[in-house]
C-alpha cells in the first residue's frame, strides 16, 4: 500500500514524513562503494587495507538520537553496510512509553510497503523460471475478478501503471476526526480482511488511467500479484516468500503473517497522539495490508536481503534488469521499477523501498551494484510530530546514503543542493487524512 501511517486533523506540512509520501527526496547518496584502492587492495599496505576494513560504515547513533530527542519518534533504529566494511548498528529510545526500557538494536518492526519488494522478487522468480510471464494479462490468471483484467498485465501491476483504484483511498479506510480515530483504535484495527474484499473495494472505483497510460501507487496491484502467485504455485504469497527468500536467507527476525497482531520477538512500540496522551497501536489485524505490506523484520534482515537481492543471489541477470527497468513516478519524485523506488540523488541512484504503517515507519535502501545497504525504522509519535521532525530524517538518511560528512564522491552533498522539497499533503479533497497502511 502506499501504506502510510495513521495520519489525524493537524498541521501537515510533512516536513518529516517524506515516508508517507514514498520520497526521500533531498538526501544525498554518495560514495556507494569503497575507494577503487581498497575495494581492489591495489597499492593499499597490508596494515591500512586491514585498519580499512575494521573501520564500521557510518555510525548512525547521533542521527537516531535526535530523531529521538527532538523528532518525536519514540524509538529509532538503523543499520549501515558496506563492502569491506564492518556493519554498524545503532538504536535510541525505548521499548514503551510505560516502561522506559531502552530499545534493543536487533529489535523487529512492521515493514509496510516494503513487503511489495519481496514480494516482486517471488514474481521475477517465477518469471525466470518460466512458469509466467510479465506481460501475462491478470485475466489468465484471475478471471473475472478485475474489470478490464485482459488489457492489464503483471507488469503493470508491479509497477503500478494499472490504473486500478488504491483500495485505501475508500473513506472506509479514512479518518478525519477524533471519534472515527478512536473507533479504529477500538474495532477497526481488528477487523479481518480476505484478499478479495480488499480488490472489490478497489475494483468498485473507477480507474485512474487506462491501462499502462499513467503511473499511480495502488496497493490493490499487490493484492492482486499474492492472489496470482497462489494461483501460479498453489501456495500462498507468504509461504512462497518464505521458502524462496527468507529460509535461504537465515532472515530469523522476518515473518509475513497472516491475522496474527503480534510482533514476535524483541519490538518498539507504535503509538498514536489523542487529546488524552498516546494511545499504543502496537497490536493491529495485518490482513488489511496481506501482500502489500503486511511484513514484520529487523534492519539486519533488511540489509541481507537487499545485499542478496542486487548482488545477484535471488534474481538472473535478465530478472533484475526487468525489476530494475524504471518509469518516472512523480507522485513520488523517483522512478519505479517493479517493488522497487529508485531515487536519484546528486551523487548516485540509491534502489529500495520505504514502508509504513500505524505506528512504523521503514525506509531500506542501498547501491544498485550491491556494495551499499541502509535500513532505518523508526516509530513517530503520530499526531506529535514537532518542527524538528523534517530535519531529523533529513539528516539521517544524509548520512546512512552519503557518509558521516555528506559528501558524494565528487565533494557534493545535501549542503550543495539545498534542502529537501516538501513531500505532497496526504490529505484528500476533502480534507480528510487517510489511514494508509502501506507504504
Amino acid at each position: 500500500m502506499n501504506a502510510n501511517h495513521l495520519a489525524g486533523p493537524r498541521r501537515r506540512d510533512r516536513l518529516g514524513l517524506r515516508l508517507a509520501a514514498v520520497a526521500v527526496a533531498g538526501a544525498t547518496v554518495a560514495t556507494l562503494a569503497p575507494t577503487a584502492a581498497v575495494a581492489a587492495g591495489v597499492g593499499v599496505p597490508a596494515a591500512v587495507a586491514e585498519a580499512e576494513r575494521q573501520r564500521p560504515a557510518v555510525d548512525l547513533g547521533p542521527e537516531l538520537r535526535a530523531l529521538v530527542e527532538r523528532g518525536g519518534a519514540t524509538a529509532a533504529l538503523g543499520e549501515a553496510r558496506e563492502s569491506g566494511r564492518r556493519p554498524s548498528r545503532d538504536a535510541a529510545g525505548v521499548v514503551d512509553l510505560d516502561s522506559g526500557r531502552a530499545v534493543r538494536a536487533d529489535s523487529r518492526f512492521r515493514i509496510g510497503s516494503v513487503t511489495k519488494t519481496f514480494v516482486s522478487t517471488v514474481v521475477l522468480q517465477l518469471a525466470d523460471e518460466g512458469r509466467l510471464r510479465l506481460d501475462d494479462p491478470v485475466e489468465q490468471y484471475l478471471p473475472g475478478v478485475v474489470p478490464n483484467g485482459g488489457a492489464i498485465t503483471l507488469r503493470q501491476l508491479l509497477q503500478h501503471t494499472s490504473g486500478l483504484f488504491d483500495y485505501l483511498e475508500d473513506p472506509r479506510f479514512l479518518y478525519h476526526d477524533e471519534a472515527s480515530l478512536r473507533a479504529y483504535l477500538a474495532e477497526g484495527r481488528w477487523t479481518d480482511f480476505r484478499p478479495e474484499e480488499l480488490v472489490s473495494v478497489g475494483v468498485g472505483h473507477a480507474p485512474y488511467f487506462a491501462p499502462g497510460q499513467g503511473w499511480h501507487y495502488s496497493n490493490t496491484n499487490y493484492i492482486l500479484t499474492g492472489m496470482i502467485i497462489r494461483k501460479v504455485t498453489g501456495r500462498s504469497w507468504q509461504r512462497e516468500v518464505e521458502r524462496r527468500i527468507v529460509a535461504p536467507l537465515h532472515l530469523d527476525s522476518t515473518t509475513f503473517p497472516n491475522s496474527s497482531a503480534r510482533i514476535p520477538g524483541p519490538h518498539a512500540h507504535g503509538y498514536v497522539q489523542l487529546p488524552e496522551g498516546p494511545a499504543d497501536v502496537t497490536k493491529l489485524n495485518p490482513t488489511v495490508a496481506d501482500a502489500a505490506g503486511n511484513g514484520i523484520s529487523s534492519t539486519a534482515d533488511l540489509d541481507r536481503f537487499h545485499a542478496a537481492l542486487f548482488g545477484g543471489k535471488l534474481l538472473t541477470a535478465a530478472g533484475l534488469a526487468e525489476m530494475t527497468t524504471a518509469v518516472p513516478a512523480p507522485m513520488i519524485a523517483a522512478h519505479y521499477g517493479l517493488g522497487l523506488i529508485r531515487y536519484d540523488l546528486p551523487c548516485g541512484e540509491v534502489w529500495g523501498h520505504t514502508g509504513g504503517i500505524p505506528g512504523y515507519n521503514t525506509i531500506m535502501l542501498g547501491a544498485r551494484d550491491g556494495s551499499r545497504q541502509f535500513a532505518v525504522s523508526f516509530n513517530l509519535l503520530e499526531g506529535a510530530e514537532t518542527d524538528e521532525t523534517g530535519a531529523a530524517i533529513d539528516a539521517l538518511l544524509l548520512k546512512a546514503a552519503c557518509g558521516p560528512d555528506g559528501t558524494g564522491a565528487d565533494g557534493t552533498g545535501a549542503g550543495a543542493t539545498g534542502a529537501a522539497p516538501a513531500a505532497p499533503s496526504a490529505k484528500d479533497a476533502a480534507g480528510r487524512s487517510p489511514l494508509k497502511l502501506l507504504r
